[in-house]
This record gives C-alpha cells, sequence and structure tokens, in this order.
C-alpha cells in the first residue's frame, strides 16, 4: 500500500503497518524505504527550500490587492512600508516564527510527493494549522485526508498568564503596551541633556546587555559585543554616542537599575561618550503616535488577509500556519511594540546632532529596520550593520529573495549603507544568497578577538592515556538562549550519563538570558558559571552546544571537541552545519558515543581563520570608519 502515507507528528516510532512511514519531526532508524524522515529531506534538499520559501515570502508582499502590493498598503512613513517588520517578513525561526519548520517541511513533503501515486494521507498530530494545511494539499491534488488529532501537550501558566491569553489580540496588545510604558518609564528622559549637545559624530545602536560586569559596576561601559573597540575609539579622540536597546538580565533587572548605570557612563565617560536608552525617549506624544499608528495597522492587515491568504506556493497553501501570526503583526502585541520602535527611534535620531556615521548590530530584527528608516530619514551619514556573530544557513532572518534587493525606490526592502561581515564564511554565505556586493565589507570579528590570545593545550586522548577510570571527563555545556532548547539539551545529557563508563563533570555556561540551576539537574555533577569561555575552553576536554548556539563555533576556532544537538524538531541551526569534524547526537546513545569519541580523539588545529577575520590592531575597521567619516 505505498500509495498510501501515515505522517506520523509524534515523539519516536509509530507502529508498524504496510504504509509508507513519513517521520514528522525524527529521523529514521534504518535505511527502511518504507520509513521516511522529513528532517533529512529538509537537510537534502536545503538549498531548493530555502530559495522557495524565500519566494513564497517576497509573493506574498508583492501580492497585487485593490491595485496595490501588499508592501505599498502597509506604508507607515513616505517610502518606508510596515511590511518588513512583520513576522512573516522577518523571517525569525529560531524564536519568533517556529512554525516555519512545518512550512519547510511541507514544501519537502511536498517536493516528496511529485514523483509518487499518493491516493491517501494520514496525519497524526496536535498541530491544527498543520492539519488544515494538509487537508488543503489533499484537496487540491483529489487525495483521500484523514486527520487523528492527539492531545497537545499542556503548559502550566500562571492564573495572570491565561487570563492574558484568553484576551482578544487588541485587548491583549493594549495591555502590553501599557505594562512597557509602566515598566520603562523610569528611563524617560536619561542621557537626553548630554544626546542633544553631543559633539561626538560618530553613533552605535547595540544592547545594553552582555556588559563586563566589573566594568559596569565602576561606572565605565564595556562590552562583550564591541570588545575593546570604544575605548581605542576613545582614545583615537573619536567621541562617540550610544543607543541603547535595554535587555532585562541578572546584571539590570529593572529599568531603575539601567537609569542608575547610563547616568554613571555619562559621568564617566565626561563627554567622550554619551549614552542613552531607545526608551530615554517616551513621552505622552510617542504614546500616541504609536496608538495612531498601531490603529492604521490593524485595519490594514483586516482587510489584506482574506487575499493574502489566496498566495502559495507552487499550489501549496501555507496560510493556515501564518493567520495568527498576521494578526499578531498587526493587532496584536508584537504590532504596538513595533509602533513604540518605529516612534522612539525616529525621536531618538531627529534629537542626535548630524552623524557622519552609525554602527548598529546587524541581526535583521524588526527595530533595525525601524532605525535604518528613522537614521536616513533624518538626514544622518553612512550607517553599517555590523554582523557580530555566525550567520547561520537555516537563520532566515539574514536571507531574502534576491528580487528583494533590486532598488525600486517605492517601499523597499530597508538596507544599511554597509554590511560589515566579521570573516571569510560570512563573506561566502552574504555573496552565495546574492546580497548586493558593492555593500559587504569584510571587518575583524569583535566578539571573538579574544581567540587571538586564546592558550588552548593540544592534547590527544587526555581522558583515556591512563584508562577510563583514572580520568574524569570534563564536559563543558554551552547554554541557549530559549528555555526549550535549553532544557532538551540537558535532558538529553542526563539520559546519556548511565551509558557512560567514567565519571563526569559538567560545567555549563548558560547564556546570559536564561540561567541554569543545578538543583534541576540532581544526577549531574555540574556547576554553573559565567566564567570566560576562553579560559572554560582551556579546561573542558569536549564541547557540547545546543542545536542553534553560536557559542560552539568559539570551540571549533580554538580545536576543542565540539557536540551539537541535532534536534528534529527544528531546522539544523548550528554553526556548524558543514564543518567537518564535528559531531552531532539526537538520541541519549548518540551523545554518550560522541562523548566517548570526543573524549579520546585528538584536539583540532585552531581553524580560527576559517570563521573570521582576527586582528587585534582593528586595520579593517579603522579603514570602514575612516572611509565612513570622510565620504559622509
Amino acid at each position: 500500500m505505498s500509495n498510501c502515507v501515515f505522517v506520523w507528528d509524534v515523539d519516536g516510532l509509530p507502529p508498524e503497518s504496510d504504509w509508507t512511514v513519513v517521520l514528522w519531526r525524527g529521523f529514521a532508524p534504518s535505511a527502511s524505504p518504507s520509513i521516511i524522515s522529513i528532517p533529512k529531506l529538509v537537510e537534502d534538499n536545503a538549498d531548493v527550500l530555502k530559495a522557495r520559501y524565500l519566494a513564497w515570502v517576497y509573493d506574498l508582499g508583492e501580492k497585487c490587492i485593490d491595485g496595490k502590493r501588499v508592501v505599498d498598503h502597509l506604508e507607515i512613513r513616505p517610502e518606508f512600508s510596515y511590511w518588513w517588520m512583520t513576522l512573516i517578513a522577518e523571517k525569525c525561526n529560531y524564536a519568533a516564527s517556529q512554525h516555519i519548520n512545518d512550512a519547510i517541511r511541507l514544501m519537502a513533503f511536498d517536493t516528496w510527493t511529485t514523483s509518487r501515486s499518493v491516493r491517501r494521507v494520514v496525519l497524526v498530530s496536535s498541530n491544527q494549522p498543520l492539519a488544515e494545511c494538509m487537508r488543503m494539499w489533499c484537496a487540491a491534488l483529489g487525495v483521500s485526508f484523514e486527520w487523528q488529532q492527539i492531545d497537545s501537550q499542556s503548559v502550566n501558566l500562571s492564573l495572570v498568564r491565561r487570563i492574558y491569553q484568553f484576551l482578544p489580540q487588541f485587548l491583549q496588545a493594549l495591555a502590553s503596551f501599557l505594562f512597557y510604558l509602566v515598566d520603562r518609564w523610569p528611563l524617560r528622559g536619561v542621557g537626553l541633556k548630554e544626546w542633544r549637545q553631543t559633539r561626538g559624530r560618530v553613533a552605535f545602536i547595540s544592547y545594553l546587555f552582555n556588559l563586563e560586569p566589573v566594568a559596569a559596576k565602576t561606572g565605565r561601559y564595556e562590552s562583550h559585543y564591541w570588545a575593546d573597540f570604544p575605548t581605542e575609539l576613545q582614545r583615537g579622540g573619536c567621541k562617540t554616542n550610544w543607543l541603547h536597546l535595554y535587555l532585562k538580565d541578572p546584571l539590570l533587572p529593572t529599568a531603575g537599575k539601567a537609569a542608575s548605570i547610563i547616568h554613571e557612563f555619562n559621568r564617566t565617560g565626561k563627554g567622550e561618550q554619551v549614552h542613552v536608552t531607545l526608551d530615554s525617549f517616551l513621552s505622552v506624544r510617542v504614546a500616541f503616535k504609536t496608538l495612531r499608528d498601531w490603529c492604521r495597522l490593524a485595519l490594514s492587515g483586516k482587510r489584506l488577509e482574506s487575499k493574502m491568504s489566496a498566495v502559495t506556493s507552487n499550489g501549496l497553501n501555507l496560510w493556515p500556519l501564518y493567520s495568527k501570526e498576521w494578526s499578531e503583526s498587526t493587532v496584536g502585541p508584537k504590532s504596538i511594540i513595533n509602533a513604540l520602535n518605529l516612534n522612539l527611534f525616529e525621536t531618538a535620531t531627529k534629537a542626535l546632532p548630524k552623524q557622519r556615521a552609525g554602527i548598529y548590530l546587524y541581526e535583521q530584527q524588526p527595530w533595525e529596520l525601524a532605525l535604518i528608516h528613522a537614521w536616513k530619514s533624518s538626514g544622518h551619514g553612512c550607517l553599517i550593520g555590523a554582523q557580530h556573530t555566525t550567520m547561520l544557513f537555516w537563520s532566515l532572518r539574514f536571507f531574502h529573495d534576491q528580487r528583494s534587493y533590486k532598488r525600486s525606490g517605492c517601499n523597499e526592502l530597508p538596507m544599511p549603507n554597509k554590511v560589515a561581515v566579521n570573516g571569510p564564511i560570512a563573506m561566502k554565505t552574504c555573496l552565495q544568497a546574492r546580497y548586493p556586493e558593492e555593500a559587504l565589507v569584510e571587518v575583524e570579528a569583535l566578539r571573538y578577538l579574544y581567540l587571538s590570545e586564546a592558550k588552548i593545550e593540544i592534547c590527544a586522548g587526555r581522558v583515556f592515556e591512563h584508562g577510563p577510570e583514572k580520568r574524569i571527563l570534563q564536559v563543558l555545556v554551552l547554554g541557549d538562549y530559549l528555555p526549550s532548547n535549553m532544557q532538551r539539551q540537558m535532558n538529553l545529557l542526563v539520559q546519556a550519563m548511565p551509558l557512560l563508563p567514567m565519571a563526569v563533570n559538567i560545567t555549563v555556561k548558560p547564556h546570559p538570558n536564561f540561567l541554569v540551576h543545578p538543583d534541576e539537574y540532581p544526577s549531574l555533577n555540574m556547576t554553573v558559571t559565567m566564567g570566560s569561555i576562553g579560559k572554560l575552553l582551556a579546561e573542558c576536554d569536549v564541547a557540547y552546544s545546543s542545536n542553534a548556539t553560536s557559542a560552539a563555533v568559539d570551540a571549533y576556532c580554538v580545536g576543542v571537541s565540539i557536540i551539537s544537538l541535532l534536534d528534529p524538531m527544528t531546522l539544523n541551526l548550528s554553526p556548524l552545519r558543514d564543518c567537518t569534524g564535528t559531531l552531532f547526537a539526537s538520541t541519549p546513545k548518540e551523545l554518550a558515543t560522541a562523548l566517548l569519541f570526543a573524549a579520546s580523539a585528538p584536539r583540532l588545529p585552531s581553524s580560527q581563520q576559517e570563521f573570521f577575520t582576527i586582528d587585534p590592531q582593528l586595520p579593517r575597521w579603522r579603514k570602514l570608519l575612516l572611509e565612513s567619516l570622510v565620504g559622509s
């Protein structure tokens, strides 16, 4: 019955049958032709599927409705379309839009079936939008469809959170907006006097996050994002301005704490560095302008949805996956915060004396697009997007259909004047994606400059040189930004430990945004530290990272054996996806085997230059900034 397909969207393996089994979120245990792994199909056809998805997003924006494109209907400022700030256009499959995984898998499934005669599809899943997409696909092809619905996993929520989720989207948006204003109001006006009177002509837009704690306590601004670059500029007589996006962390848990540290930065900066936060520009006027923009977006979004829902990818309709997301982008909390950021950036850039150059963290998030528009509208000089970490193949927010890069002069994709990429791999990735070559420039990787000083001992077979019972395996766990990913990573480690023949010491370096507590994993002999990653790598035998942790590259660059979690629930977001020597594990047995192999394997030679451009003297950054200042 090969023309009958059993789609299994559940953990583990389905009951045995004569049907062709399609594992929606799992890997086949063998090479059996009757068991198909969709995650494997995605990886086998990655380039084609990625291009197909980007084309579908582009076609959505270009859809003509009542004589105007969607991007034109969503024009929120002259020549600036809110379309580029929506969740669909953002394409953040890592955190904000995880259902992109299902969209890509549906495309892989559609491709796989083109050479097969399928008469019946049975889907076992709790995913209602996926079931609706599959039903529409079957109906279009005359294929019989059955959905065997299973109960979804319940999530424990507080009473307040349950009430909030029960509210309509527009009430959620208003509640979120009010909470944001109350929470961030202590930052209102902080640093504005210095900002308006600054003599600096170079501005940085960055996060008030990932600060160096020791420096912060003494009132000095040091950020892991920028390494020594701000200090070097200051030594060279270059006065700088800093616009920070405040993110809560253990160092700055409240807006009041953030306000205090901004005051301290300005006091110690003595005019050489001027600091404000984006929330410093909050006002009643900004709040009312935000509400006005939000109401316009809500009306436009509702009017456009019925026509946009008909846009398909080669006949495959993906809209059921995106209906809620569209509402979130145009009516819900996301839309009102996006509108607020746009108004805040407009206020901040207009209040700033004319800048000859601006540099911001390049991640392709919605606030960056608002910044680009506001910066250029205010008449400032060269704007540079600084790539500060790895550019992952499946991190789709970094990529657009190549047609998006054509300059039409009408609500086009907002782009900085230059994108400063941090090494040869990023440059190659951008060129392959058809990003305009003239807008790319290679610079030093500021966050990874410490690699030039890393002294990692090269030692082969250290764990087993005296027998497994004589040595304790030192495992460094590199944490993830998302709690769900971190928990999955740790749970797999817990299950793998009984399969190892030696004692194991585990050191966890969590992401600053999600701390891990040892008492949550009592069976592990573990400690948690926020220490220097260079020092931690020097002391470990093997590093173990989640599917999407960029810190895996740090280990790879200094030759430490690295094991990455291969999560069938998501696309392969590992920065080491195509790197030889990387070990991947998706089961406890695979992880235990990988740990044993890594423990006895020699360390690889340093490969930092393969990834990053590293020179502590920063000649490329100096040249780029000098050219930007001269040319502005």
